[in-house]
């Protein structure tokens, strides 16, 4: 046999040091771009300037004769490093550099789509008491929004009676041709853009359909600002639908946007060069209702972003996702980020569909336009039973549907593929006259309304059969099927309220089941606020339609409750941590809806469980003094990772810092970070009958100096839960005690990979607070 070449021995070495995210199977010529994270503690040389000198000028030396060059630098803020496109071989030879800790391939993320004061108890801006006066309304905090940029024109973001900016800001307004520096004020204190990443994948963009400066051409972005720091602004609706007061959670708190998304959607390496900027431009609070497939921490440019964020002090908080109803979904994971999932309001946008046979079937839109006729039935078809293409046509999908079928009649689609709105759209243009827009059976019961482009209504994945049924039922001789849509208006005080929204994303955590997530829910569903002038309600270009608000439904707008509730919080106790902030807000949210029963399931409409909402729903009067806070600092996250058996070097890339993982601090389990929740997974190894554990909390002192708190454990059904000490006594603001939780169990008949989920809760009370955190155990059954 021949020995092998001095070049297959390279490749082996090559491969030998290659990290996770390349794979042997990706060397060829084509280069991708990498987020480069360099060691911390790597001093650049006195000889160059800046970083990007010595990062560029390390790639020229290493990668001669054509060297590529740098996408962001970013500056150290809340990442060091690089962002850079290197094909594979390039990429390991820069790996194998002592000064790089790890290459991140850059991934793409996609955004997760008036009355939340009245409905979260913030009143108005005449309140005389309560969370709203005493932050002075967040006035000296600053909320960066992550998202799509914004329309500073909105009446939302006006300056009138705003003091000065705070002198702790050290942001900017960029200024291109579409977004002058005089877009900012006094409300608007910066605004920046980062697309060099999607650049570098996609080329250059195509600036007759988006903007290449702060400026949002598609809406998202302004809406999630407006819903976190929007000032007060009267009337407001849309399309004469929620009509009313508007106003976001902290009306007087500056906004920084940092336009990071884009057509193509928003890649990791211009993420992180926004965290990187927002936390070197002194934001106190970031907004992110943006998200992707969850990954290992080190592998995670949000969670790296965020990381870098907190330490500094600054609370973050991310969108769950819409990937619910299944179970397993959530994203944004990592501990130290405010992941939250969507819940509904008492408010709703009822538009029934009438079927010929008399029977209402409930539905939802805010149609505003030329209407049906009043008392007049119409032709009913079900868009699935064209001739030809039935996948195609049921969903209703561009060019699939026969106007000899369709015109004139009231057409049934069913979601998914393309948007719901674009599916109203293809039935207009091919004559229809209606649509009845129809949930799947992985959308259960959930409602969404949209702003449609013909008379049209949603309803649920119940319902749709039943209309199938009617359709399909009629016969040669009988009258053929009919409907008609009534569109009912707004609907105030509706019961029951909050519900888990149904696409709100669910737990358990898939990263660290020890962890619960998402951490609580706020509204996000059809929720009004602030939209461009020049961006249509719903979406599609053809619709020429303007409107200075729109509604709109997502844990992105679930997100910004929470931000912009956070810089209250952070205002009116500055000398909160980001974990005490969010175990303010964890340890205060409830459970229950305005009926008083436990908060239900709107995908099925049975009670939701601490895997749909977490620790519960928002409370910002509640939060506002919590009694006890499960505060932690950065090291206890590093203890956390150390736990979770995440190597020191993998460590180093998320926190940048060296981690000890041996001794004492790996001596516990990663169920012990000082969580305001409580969760455990227990596999069921052989006929072991019983199996327990503990966890060890620490809670701090915010409430009365001197004060005793007593204990309540109810515990997980069928288990055993027990609290050490059972009274906390208290003697000053500020003292920190610690307490034990044991849990134990026995092993439950499942079938092979089978599991299940209990969860009950520990109440800490001092006759005035109630600090509540959920114990969770779930048992598994190994394949």
């Amino acid at each position: 046999m021949a020995s092998p070449s001095p070049l297959f021995l390279l490749l082996i070495l090559l491969f030998a040091i290659l990290p996770s995210p390349i794979s042997p199977s990706s060397i060829n010529d084509t280069p991708s771009t990498y987020i480069v994270s360099v060691h911390p503690d790597a001093v650049k040389p006195s000889i160059f300037p800046t970083h990007s000198h010595w990062y560029q000028s390390s790639l020229s030396s290493l990668l001669s004769p054509s060297p590529p060059l740098l996408i962001h630098t970013y500056t150290g803020a809340a990442f060091h490093g690089f962002s850079v496109k290197l094909s594979p071989t390039q990429a390991l030879l820069l790996r194998a550099q002592p000064h790089v800790l790890s290459l991140l391939p850059d991934r793409l993320r996609r955004l997760h789509t008036t009355r939340s004061p009245h409905f979260l108890g913030l009143g108005t801006s005449t309140d005389s008491a309560g969370l709203l006066k005493d932050s002075d309304f967040g006035s000296d905090l600053v909320v960066a929004v992550l998202d799509t940029g914004i329309s500073p024109d909105r009446q939302s973001f006006h300056d009138r009676d705003l003091p000065p900016v705070p002198t702790k800001w050290k942001g900017s307004c960029v200024n291109t041709p579409d977004f002058p520096s005089s877009s900012c004020n006094r409300k608007l204190v910066g605004a920046k853009f980062f697309c060099a990443g999607y650049e570098a994948t996609n080329g250059k963009m195509n600036q007759t359909s988006e903007f290449r400066s702060p400026r949002d051409s598609d809406g998202h972005g302004t809406h999630t600002a407006s819903i976190a720091a929007g000032r007060y602004v009267y009337p407001a609706s849309t399309l004469g639908y929620a009509r009313g007061l508007a106003a976001g959670m902290a009306p007087k708190a500056r906004l920084a946007v940092y336009k990071v998304c884009w057509t193509a959607g928003c890649y990791d390496s211009d993420i992180l060069a926004a965290f990187d900027a927002a936390v070197a431009d002194g934001v106190d609070v970031i907004s992110l209702s943006v998200g992707g497939v969850v990954v290992p921490y080190y592998l995670d440019a949000i969670a790296i972003g965020a990381f870098g964020a907190m330490d500094r002090g600054i609370f973050v908080s991310a969108s769950a996702g819409n990937g619910g109803p299944g179970a397993l979904t959530v994203t944004n994971v990592a501990p130290w980020v405010t992941t939250v999932g969507a819940g509904t309001l008492d408010r709703d946008f009822p538009a029934d569909v009438k079927l010929g046979n008399g029977k209402v079937i409930p539905g939802m839109s805010v149609y505003s336009g030329p209407g049906l006729a009043p008392g007049k039935t119409y032709p009913l078809v079900y868009a699935g039973t064209q001739a030809g293409d039935g996948y195609s046509s049921s969903l209703c999908l561009e060019g699939s549907l026969d106007p000899k079928f369709v015109a004139g009649k009231i057409v049934m689609c069913d979601r998914g593929i393309n948007s719901r709105a674009a599916k109203g759209e293809v039935v207009k243009k091919a004559g229809g006259i209606g649509m009845i827009l129809a949930n799947g059976v992985f959308d259960g019961e959930g409602l969404v309304a949209d702003c449609h482009v013909l008379p049209a209504t949603a309803v649920g994945a119940t319902s749709g059969e039943e209309i199938r049924r009617y359709i399909s039922s009629a016969k040669p001789d009988s009258p053929p099927p009919t409907a008609t849509i009534v569109f009912k208006g707004t609907r105030l005080g509706v019961k029951p309220a909050p519900v888990v929204a149904s696409f709100s994303a669910r737990g358990p955590n898939p990263e660290s089941p020890e962890i619960l997530k998402p951490d609580l829910v706020a509204p996000g569903l059809n929720i009004l606020a602030a939209w461009p002038d020049k961006v249509s309600p719903s979406g599609i270009p053809s619709d020429h339609r303007t409107t200075e608000f729109n509604i709109l439904s997502g844990t992105s707008m679930a997100c910004p409750h929470v931000s912009g509730l956070a810089a209250l919080l952070k205002a009116a106790h500055p000398e909160w941590s980001p974990a005490a902030i969010k175990s303010a807000f964890m340890t205060t949210a409830y459970t229950v809806d305005n009926r008083g029963e436990t908060m239900l399931d709107e995908s099925t409409g049975n009670s939701s469980t601490v895997m749909d909402f977490g620790s519960g729903h928002v409370h910002p009067q509640k939060a506002m003094d919590p009694g006890l806070v499960y505060d932690m600092t950065t090291f206890d996250y590093v203890d956390f990772l150390c736990n979770s058996n995440y190597t020191e070097q993998n460590i180093k890339v998320v926190t940048r810092k060296n981690a000890d993982c041996s001794g004492a601090r790996r001596a516990g389990h990663s169920g012990n970070l000082n969580y305001p929740s409580m969760a455990v997974v227990f596999q069921q190894y052989g006929i072991k009958q019983k199996m327990s554990t503990h966890f060890i909390r620490t809670v701090t002192n915010v409430g009365d100096g001197e004060s005793v708190y007593s204990a309540r454990v109810v515990a997980p059904a069928g288990m055993v839960a027990t609290v050490k000490p059972e009274k906390l006594v208290f003697r000053r603001v500020g003292q920190k005690l610690n307490f034990l939780v044991r849990v134990q169990t026995r092993v439950a008949k499942l079938a092979p990979g089978g599991s299940v989920m209990k969860s009950g809760f520990i109440v800490w009370s001092d006759g005035k607070h109630n600090v509540t955190s959920p114990i969770v155990v779930t048992l598994q059954q190994p394949l």
